[in-house]
């Protein structure tokens, strides 16, 4: 039982605060990252926030555009991710609009604080962790859940018992260009005995500027080749949910890495009805980019062996071509669509190696449900 991707989310000023001390929310994000965060929410199982920010929000916590719920609708999976929140005291009323929107919804709690939530009853199902909060045995119900992947947007008490208990695979950092200045005022995290500190540095994955925020992904863990071909699996399998739907070809996500960072991504339609996801992540860069050649394509479906497309080039011709020298993918290509694909076999004729990931096959091949397998 492997437990949840848990990824954190999260908001601050340039001084480190997630807001104001006056009794309104401080709007630290601008429309263009309220829409990335969107997609993140889009593409995890589930979510989970604090009842102190519930309570002080009082947020619907949803997925609000309509393309991207359809999107999951259309990958087999419910319209909404599952909501969770986590309360010691089990102080949290029927009347918060977190209950009233959206899908399932889920309480965890102390052995104490069930015994306040019964006015829950209906709304929420209310989960006891025994007598103190363990953070590690919520990870191991949700992978029995069946939840993959965790998004974590708060608060302060949260991300920082997440990150002292080392249960934290990722952190989306979004700095607005604002300063609070406020003591009074929240912070990312409270003082806390975490793991490795001060000397253990997160690995930077990426810097993007959207709007005029500036959002910082980082890597809290240590991660050996395993994981981070698990995490960029991951990543591509988030791609291949964003293909624009097809009765007649596969959703496929794609990831080109080098050096441990992405340097392109593609999926199935991206940028014609035609183009495969290998192919538009190798469009991005410039053939001759020195990175190729000591990169890892990551692909959620085995590359094509053969196009009906004419004159475009196969994926694992165009794989070989770049002289890239590692290939990782999460399913062989069934025959609905081509009788005998050879992707991998050509590869690894070829020298290059190839690595299966059956483990992520399911979630690679969850988009395409409503294509005949055979």
């Amino acid at each position: 039982m492997t437990r949840p991707h848990v990824l954190l989310s999260v908001a601050m000023s340039v001084d480190g605060y997630i807001d104001d001390a006056s009794s309104e929310r401080l709007r630290l994000s601008d429309a263009a990252d309220f829409d990335r965060v969107d997609q993140v929410r889009a593409d995890s199982d589930a979510i989970l926030i604090g009842a102190e920010t519930l309570r002080r929000d009082n947020p619907r916590l949803l997925v609000d555009s309509a393309d991207r719920r359809a999107g999951r609708m259309a990958a087999g999976k419910p319209e909404f991710p599952l909501k969770i929140t986590v309360t010691a005291s089990g102080e949290l009323t029927p009347d918060l609009r977190f209950w009233h929107h959206g899908g399932d919804k889920l309480v965890y709690t102390t052995e104490a604080g069930a015994i306040g939530l019964d006015s829950l009853a209906g709304l929420a199902e209310v989960v006891s962790l025994g007598t103190e909060l363990d953070f590690g045995v919520l990870l191991d119900d949700l992978a029995r859940r069946g939840i993959a992947r965790l998004m974590v947007e708060g608060g302060t008490r949260i991300h920082t018992a997440f990150l002292a208990a080392d249960l934290a695979d990722e952190l989306h950092l979004a700095v607005a260009p604002l300063l609070v200045g406020d003591p009074a005022a929240p912070r990312f995290l409270d003082a806390a005995s975490f793991p490795g500190a001060p000397h253990r540095r997160m690995h930077l994955a990426d810097v993007a500027q959207v709007g005029d925020i500036a959002v910082l992904r980082y890597l809290p863990k240590p991660e050996g080749k395993a994981a981070q071909d698990i995490r960029f699996m991951r990543r591509a399998i988030e791609l291949a949910r964003r293909c624009p739907p097809s009765a007649t070809a596969f959703s496929v996500g794609a990831v080109l890495v080098a050096d441990g960072v992405e340097i392109a991504t593609g999926y199935s339609r991206e940028t014609d009805a035609k183009v495969h996801a290998e192919e538009s992540a190798l469009n991005k860069l410039d053939a001759q980019d020195p990175r190729l050649a000591r990169a890892t394509m990551y692909t959620t479906l085995e590359p094509c062996s053969q196009r009906a497309t004419a004159p475009r080039l196969p994926c694992t011709d165009r794989i070989l071509r770049a002289g890239i020298p590692r290939v990782v993918l999460a399913w062989r290509e069934p025959a609905t669509f081509v009788t005998n694909c050879v992707g991998v076999e050509k590869l690894r004729q070829q020298g290059v190696e190839v690595v299966e990931l059956a483990e992520l096959a399911a979630d690679a091949m969850s988009m395409n449900r409503h294509l005949e397998l055979s």
